[in-house]
């Protein structure tokens, strides 16, 4: 009995040891890419405040309404962002940790799911940024009253924008989570076909609650939510088994 025990406990601290290694190499990742970000950590902060700082009137700044907020609202916004770029090798790191007991369609299956999950979430960010962002800042500054300067605190505007950007990214997830959902048996493409108006109402519903009161950044939000719905459709169909949409699988309409 000892001897199986020993020889259970072998594998076990093997995936273990591996696990800690995978886990450094995510950090030490992390760390490479945190390094020269935290160096212009002023100028990337300067570039994420462009949005609001373009619409203020000549001469208005953001303002620091804490002593230390000048060095670490760069040094926060310098470690996200060095978690977001070095993604690609974070998730190289968890495939290749558990890459060896999955199956062969599997494998075929993960590895564009983590690629086109990776992009799309930087593609939320960048639309959030481009055209999110100056949309929302535009209505903000119009309706502040007459007499009121726009001069919001460095660490709230961050935690404001990282917040968009989290809700934008994984926003654009949708068409990843959908499929995961049709090949894991919870729904059929046709299921998800049938529930299209439902979306529609749902994302303008959640639109009206997430964006300012303004036409502009609901549509924003809203359309955008509704056509990730539409892409993770189609792809879901692609994937699928003939068997588990009735023989529709390859109908879109």
């Amino acid at each position: 009995m000892a001897d199986a025990s020993t020889e259970n406990e072998l594998p076990l601290i093997g995936h273990l040891l591996e696990l800690r290694t995978r886990f450094i190499r995510i950090l030490l990742g992390i760390i490479v890419v945190f390094a020269p970000l935290a160096y212009f950590g002023k100028e990337i902060y300067a570039l994420l405040a462009h949005p609001l700082l373009a619409l203020l009137p000549a001469g208005a700044t953001m303002i620091a309404t804490e002593v230390a907020s000048p060095f670490f609202a760069p040094m926060k916004l310098a470690g996200i962002l060095a978690a977001a770029v070095s993604m690609p090798w974070t998730l190289y790191q968890v495939w290749a940790f558990v890459a060896p007991g999955l199956y062969k369609n599997e494998q075929r299956l993960v590895m564009p799911l983590l690629a086109s999950s990776t992009l799309l979430f930087y593609a939320g960010i960048a639309f959030a940024y481009f055209l999110v962002l100056p949309a929302v800042f535009h209505f903000m500054v119009g309706v502040a009253p007459d007499g009121v300067s726009v001069m919001t605190d460095i660490n709230k505007y961050l935690d404001f924008v990282l917040s968009l950007f989290f809700a934008f990214g994984v926003a654009f997830e949708t068409p990843v989570a959908i499929v995961l959902l049709v090949l894991t048996g919870f729904v059929t493409p046709k299921q998800l076909r049938a529930q299209r108006q439902y979306v529609l109402v749902g994302a303008f519903v959640v639109a009206a609650v997430l964006t300012p009161p303004d036409v502009l950044s609901q549509l924003l939000l809203a359309i955008p939510a509704y056509l990730l719905y539409e892409v993770g459709i189609v792809a879901a169909s692609w994937v699928a088994p003939k068997n588990d949409d009735s023989g529709e699988s390859t109908d879109l309409v």
